[in-house]
């Protein structure tokens, strides 16, 4: 396989796996089709995917097909897809005991508030969930558009960690 063609394997990790990093997987499969596929677990997987969070997705043409809500222990067995990165989309699942992912993938944090906890009539929750849906889009879209083959994995990490900041992290110190 040369470098052009590689294929890469992407994990999303939230606590619930029933918002963020179902709409990341989502996006992932569709904006890095067919280099990256991409999964999404939780630590304390929801019996489901929020609905706002499917229906969003439904009204930007999104597949819905396999979204569910998993644990992530699903991906540390010896039968998992190895993964190439690991990406968390809540502060719950950055700060929390990961399993260890075989073959070592880069990983970074890409933290986003949760619009489940936002309260409101619908028009407003729903309007959280686009809010989630536009910053992971941006983030995704930039990290597809990386050259990974020819970053070193120093540089490579930094643009990982930098595609998370919010712009107020990245400005200097005054």
């Amino acid at each position: 396989m040369t470098s052009e063609s590689r294929h890469y394997n992407v994990l999303f990790l939230c606590t619930g796996n029933s918002a963020r990093s179902i709409i990341a997987e989502a996006i992932m499969n569709r904006l890095g089709r067919p280099r990256f596929t991409a999964y999404s677990a939780g630590s304390q997987p929801k019996m489901e995917p929020h609905p706002f969070a499917l229906d969003i997705l439904k009204v930007l043409n999104h597949s819905d097909d396999g979204l569910r809500s998993k644990s992530w222990d699903e991906f540390a067995g010896a039968d998992a897809p190895r993964m190439d990165f690991v990406f968390t989309v809540c502060a719950n699942a950055a700060n929390e005991t990961c399993p260890v992912w075989p073959g070592q993938p880069m990983s970074a944090h890409w933290g986003l508030p949760d619009p489940v906890t936002v309260e409101g009539n619908e028009a407003v929750r729903r309007a959280a969930f686009a809010d989630t849906y536009r910053m992971l889009h941006q983030r995704v879209s930039i990290f597809t558009s990386l050259p990974l083959e020819g970053l070193d994995k120093l540089a490579l990490q930094d643009h990982l960690d930098s595609i998370g900041m919010t712009r107020k992290q990245k400005q200097p110190a005054a």
